[in-house]
Parts: structure tokens; C-alpha cells; sequence
């Protein structure tokens, strides 16, 4: 509720304030809102060369603070702004609390107010801004509630970031690049390579992988090509590098995903490690406050119990290498009770169960969840549900492929969500892109699996 206040009910010494967390993506808001681009004022941008990012806050944004207050509190609504003089003392960054207060310092004849205006840092009390405003107040007291402004969600991927600046100081990881044989997928394996977070090896026809670096305008000085006539052979010779000990990560290049897995599952020359295979895709949602793992959208299609075990397991792991300490697993199904008729739900229970006896270790799993209140605390708390994971799932176990598929495409595509691929379950763990992912999504695929590789071969 606010309420504005007229002329007559205005006195010189009267006051408002509010305070603002001024965040990152209140900066790439204002940027993009007011078309002001300057670096200076964007995160984890160099914008004077000094080489530190600034953040700085615009001058415009604290004004704006002030423009708030004046909006909504003194005068409030209805009043509109005659002038506004403001002088600059210092600047505030993102991470920075801030109060913006303003006080009636005087009322004209004409109708018209005038306003001392000042922002200052809650820290340390210094000023940041002080200046004077004139405005004509609205001509009648008003209350509003309810008012519906929109919300807004910054389309950048944080949890990206943060993975990719968990996984470039690691040593880069070796990898068998199989098939590199399109623009897409070479530029995918050489991007990752500039960030030092893979040594490529490319697998596959030496022609046609040249032909792919010119039309990616790439160098490939310096890389080894591993020659191997057609994706059956290129993915057998990617195996046996690692069976050599001479890579310690795979990923898919211009090829189906099933030629590709078809000998790391071989019994005699393949890389089996105990358990089944298993596809995460680590998504990052914007708006959502971590990382969300589906799992898994790609490989099993129907998966029993047994292999939901190996699923729920190889993605608490992938979890904790990303920097989940524990990982909060939801179980989703169609309700949040067991019902017997729906075979996910018993599925679930019995996961869960699973879990607290110490079949399933590193992370809590809790379910029957429905999707709602997996991911949402006020759904959860509508259903009655008390859990750790209920509402704050970061790990979310689908019933089958078409399930995983289609939810992890609708956090693509509806939500805007970037997503990396991996599968687990083998030796080590392989790099799975598709042809429609972009450049973000290609690299922190090779992120996941390196930091996943780091700590399992340091186990």
C-alpha cells in the first residue's frame, strides 16, 4: 500500500527513505533498459583497463533511487518532477547497500515543493549523491494496493560463470574430440581449449576435419589429429586413447550418440566402471537462485529401479563436483503421495528410502515429488511438505526419457535456460553436446566434465 500526500499535508523537515542491495543484475537491468551500455557499469567487465572489473552503479540508476522515493513515498503518487540538480561524490558498486532519502525543504506559492535528495552508502554513512529537486505534489491524498508492475528475469547464466571459473585453473583435461567434422562441434572442442579447460585430440578423417577449421577459420597448429576412416572407427579409436591412458575424457563431435556410446559399453574393449550410463544435463535457469541437474533426459529410456539407483547416485556426484556439498535430489513423479497405480511414485519411495538406509550416499533424496513442489517452497509448504529437499531440489530425477527430454527442452526454450551435457557412469565421463546447443552450453559441458574428472581422479 502507498499513499500519496498533497500539498497541504506537506511540511518543510518531512523525510522518507529507502534502502536498496544494489545486485549485478540490477547493472545488465539498467543497461539494458536505458540502452547505456558503458563497460564501466557492467560486471565482470574491464571498463578502464585498469585490469579489475568495475560494477560501478550508473549515475542515472542512484537517481533513480531517488525518483522512488519521491514516486512513492514524498510526495508520492501522482507527483511529478519540475527539476532534479544532483552532484556525485562517489561511486557505488554492485554488492553495495545503499538509502536514498529525500526531505521537504521548502513549499513555493506556486503549488510546487522543493526537495533536498540525497543516496548514501549504509556501511560507512558516506554520501554518494546530494542534490535538490522541485516537484508538484499531487493535488489530492490517494492509497494504492495492489499495484501490478511485471517482474523482471535477467537472462545471463551466473551459474555458468561460476562453473567455468571453478574449472580453468584445473590442469586442462585431455580429450578424444570424436568426429570433429562440422563447424559447431571443432569450434566447441577449440573454444574449450582457449579457456585451458581441454587438450583436444581430434578423432576422425583428417580432410574432413580440416575442411571443418576453415570453415571455422580455425588453426589447428599444434593440435594432434588421430586418423580414423568413419564415426564407428573414430569412436573405437577414441576409446582405446583412453584405455592408454592417453585421454581422460570423450566427447561427441558429428556423430549419432549411439555409435558413440556403442563401444564405451563393450564388454571386453569398452570402458565400463559398474554402473549404468547415465545423461545429466546441468542446467542453468534464470531466476532459479543454483544450478538444476535433470537427469536423465538422454540414454535410459524406461529405467528401472536399478538404474534409477545408478542414475540418482552418478548425479549426487556430478553434483558435489560442481560445488553442491549436498546435493538435494527430488524424485518427481505426477503427485507427492504414493499411489500405487503410478509406478514413478512407488519408484520414488523407494529411492528415497534407499537413500536414508545408505544405498544412495552424498546427497538427500526425497520423493514422490511433483514438480511444483520440487522446485517451489510455496507449493511445497501448500502440500504440507517439511522435507530438506521439498521446494529446493537441485537434482531433479525423471521418471523416463520422454519426461527428462521434454522438461530439460522447456527450461531451453520457455525459460531460457542454458544447458551442458554429460554422461556418466564410464571411466570417465563424456562431453555430450547436440548440434542446436550454443557456444555457453558447449563450453561448460567441458567445464562439468573436466571439474567431475578432477575430483574422481583424485579420489
Amino acid at each position: 500500500m502507498i499513499e500519496s500526500r498533497p500539498y497541504d499535508r506537506l511540511n518543510p523537515g518531512d523525510t522518507a527513505e529507502l534502502m536498496r542491495l544494489i545486485t549485478a543484475d540490477d547493472l545488465y537491468a539498467f543497461a539494458r533498459i536505458s540502452g547505456n551500455q558503458n563497460p564501466m557499469y557492467l560486471p565482470e567487465v574491464d571498463g578502464d583497463g585498469d585490469g579489475a572489473p568495475e560494477a560501478v552503479a550508473p549515475a542515472m540508476f542512484l537517481g533513480a533511487l531517488i525518483a522512488a522515493v519521491v514516486g512513492n513515498l514524498l510526495p508520492g503518487p501522482g507527483t511529478l518532477y519540475r527539476s532534479q540538480r544532483l552532484e556525485f561524490h562517489a561511486r557505488a558498486e554492485a554488492g553495495d547497500e545503499v538509502v536514498a532519502r529525500v526531505t521537504v525543504a521548502g513549499k513555493d506559492a506556486d503549488g510546487t515543493v522543493r526537495l533536498d535528495t540525497e543516496v548514501r552508502r549504509v556501511a560507512d554513512g558516506a554520501a554518494i549523491v546530494t542534490g535538490a529537486a522541485t516537484v508538484a505534489p499531487p493535488p489530492r491524498a490517494a492509497r494504492f494496493g495492489d499495484l501490478h508492475v511485471p517482474g523482471l528475469i535477467v537472462q545471463r547464466h551466473r551459474h555458468f560463470e561460476a562453473i567455468l571459473k571453478r574449472a580453468e585453473p584445473l590442469p586442462p583435461l585431455v580429450t578424444a574430440v570424436v568426429c570433429p567434422e562440422d563447424a559447431a562441434s571443432l569450434d566447441g572442442a577449440l573454444m574449450a581449449m582457449r579457456h585451458t579447460i581441454i587438450t583436444p585430440v581430434l578423432v576422425g578423417d583428417p580432410a574432413r576435419i580440416a575442411a571443418a577449421a576453415a570453415a571455422a577459420k580455425a588453426d589447428l597448429a599444434g593440435i594432434e589429429v588421430v586418423a580414423a576412416a568413419g564415426p564407428e572407427a573414430a569412436a573405437q579409436a577414441a576409446v582405446d586413447l583412453v584405455r592408454a591412458g592417453r585421454a581422460g575424457a570423450l566427447m561427441k563431435g558429428h556423430l549419432h550418440t549411439d555409435t558413440l556410446l556403442r563401444p564405451i559399453v563393450d564388454r571386453e574393449r569398452g570402458l565400463r566402471a559398474g554402473r549404468r550410463l547415465t545423461h545429466c544435463f546441468v542446467m542453468d535457469v534464470p531466476g532459479v537462485p543454483h544450478p538444476l541437474i535433470v537427469t536423465d533426459a538422454a540414454i535410459n529410456i524406461a529405467p528401472d529401479l536399478p538404474t534409477k539407483v545408478d542414475i540418482v547416485q552418478n548425479a549426487i556426484d556430478l553434483a558435489i563436483s560442481i560445488g553442491i556439498a549436498t546435493p538435494r535430489v527430488g524424485v518427481l513423479s505426477a503427485v507427492e503421495t504414493v499411489n500405487p497405480a503410478i509406478p514413478s511414485s512407488i519408484d520414488a519411495a523407494l529411492l528415497s528410502k534407499m537413500a536414508e538406509r545408505g544405498q544412495i550416499t552424498g546427497g538427500l533424496v526425497d520423493g514422490p515429488l511433483a514438480m511444483d513442489n520440487a522446485v517451489d517452497i510455496g507449493a511445497a509448504r501448500a502440500k504440507g511438505l517439511r522435507g530438506e529437499v521439498a521446494g529446493r531440489a537441485e537434482v531433479l530425477v525423471v521418471p523416463g526419457i520422454d519426461a527428462g527430454n521434454m522438461l530439460a527442452k522447456q527450461l531451453a526454450y520457455i525459460s531460457h535456460a542454458e544447458g551442458a551435457g554429460v554422461v556418466l557412469g564410464a571411466r570417465v565421463p563424456v562431453i555430450l553436446t547436440s548440434r542446436s546447443d550454443g557456444p555457453m552450453a558447449r563450453l561448460v559441458s567441458a567445464a562439468v566434465a573436466a571439474l567431475h574428472q578432477a575430483r574422481v581422479g583424485a579420489a
